[in-house]
């Protein structure tokens, strides 16, 4: 294992919490929350796109600031493949058909993810990412009616590209954004490495051009990937949480207090938040939605009823700051196939709605499609008083 020296806190910690794991057996905070299961609440879900015999994965999601539009980007294939381009406007009850894109859109090897970016200039434009090597983007000046081609951003590439993009506050159109590579992508070599290393670039002009990425945490022990950022209630604070992909440890947590210049060591997170692409949202009342797949060491479904499936945490900064099992964890929707769905788009609507959409093999005998589900935080509520 090695730490950025300038960038993580104190190596004694990180060892001091990978030796209680492995002398104990246990993720440091073993209890669950309530359960709930939204799984055969049919009335909350729509599907966003659906094809017979064709794989369709991965979306990523983005709201515009009416409130009402919803851009979604997703690939026909598992994590590679044609970019598929739909739109909603209406909150996500409708989706259009699949809307023309540019002709490289056709040749992305990677998740898509895109993203909102205000410029300096106060100008507002979509990016959207397509990973590995190189990692290339696209750029709408005009909130997705029109698209540039892929391009290149740097000489450098790597695995979800972008885990996120996060509005700094060290200026306008600053913005911070984080990925992982394996060794295979970043300088396009295709040798695997024994560590995984977890890397942040930079924009300082709303998007356009970013930095050669720097390494933020690099461990063979510790697999810590695909980074989700949440920030506190005061925005001083930034909270990036990471799948421990060897699947030895529950998912971690790193925090920033300084907008990414210093990040403190990893620790893990209760099992009640550990899986895979976490991605959340404040409600109007202050609790946390994360959305993400339920994926860990534990060994059976007795240990953890949603394993291999798509779920939501809902708790509250303090619980994820301290490690807390949070208030409810969520069944979202029944996965049929291993652990094979759930990169969550997440966005909350001004009525308290959220929507949240992924893809899953949500019947046994078909390809996975694209599904939204639809609920508020009172109605969760509702469902735990009437179970307790």
């Amino acid at each position: 294992m090695r730490l950025s020296d300038h960038r993580m806190g104190s190596l004694t910690g990180v060892l001091a919490i990978l030796l209680v794991a492995r002398c104990t057996g246990q993720s440091p905070t073993a209890e669950l929350p309530q359960l709930l299961d939204l799984d055969q609440q049919t009335d909350r879900q729509i599907v966003v796109d659906r094809e017979a015999g064709q794989y369709l994965g991965h979306p990523s999601t983005c709201l515009l600031e009416d409130g009402r539009t919803i851009l979604c980007v997703y690939p026909k294939g598992h994590g590679r493949g044609e970019i598929v381009y739909k739109r909603s406007t209406d909150g996500g009850l409708s989706w259009s058909e699949r809307l023309p894109t540019p002709e490289s859109w056709s040749t992305s090897r990677e998740v898509p993810t895109i993203h909102r970016v205000i410029g300096p200039d106060g100008r507002k434009r979509l990016i959207m990412w397509s990973g590995l090597y190189p990692a290339r983007l696209a750029v709408s000046e005009d909130d997705g009616a029109s698209w540039s081609e892929l391009q290149p951003a740097g000489d450098w590439g790597g695995i979800v590209v972008m885990g996120f993009v996060e509005a700094l506050q060290t200026g306008r159109g600053h913005y911070l954004a984080m990925f992982h590579d394996d060794g295979r992508f970043f300088d396009g070599s295709g040798k695997r490495t024994p560590e995984f290393r977890l890397y942040q670039t930079r924009s300082t002009d709303g998007g356009l051009t970013w930095s050669f990425p720097e390494v933020v945490f690099e461990s063979a022990e510790v697999n810590l990937c695909e980074p989700g950022c949440i920030r506190s209630p005061d925005g001083k604070t930034m909270a990036v949480l990471l799948r421990e992909n060897a699947r030895r440890h529950n998912s971690h947590v790193i925090f920033s207090r300084d907008e990414g210049k210093t990040w403190t060591a990893p620790k893990e997170l209760p099992l009640a938040l550990t899986g895979d692409r976490h991605t959340g949202k404040y409600a109007a009342d202050g609790r946390l939605f994360i959305s993400f797949r339920c994926i860990s060491s534990v060994q059976s479904r007795a240990d953890r009823p949603f394993e291999g499936d798509w779920v939501a945490w809902v708790g509250s900064w303090e619980d994820l700051v301290s490690g807390n099992p949070g208030q409810y964890m969520v069944r979202l929707k029944d996965n049929q196939k291993s652990y094979d769905t759930s990169y969550p788009g997440v966005e909350l609507l001004p009525d308290g709605t959220i929507v949240t959409t992924t893809y899953g093999h949500w019947a046994s005998d078909e390809e996975p499609w694209i599904l939204s589900v639809r609920l508020k935080l009172a109605e969760l509520d509702q469902l735990a008083e009437r179970q307790r």
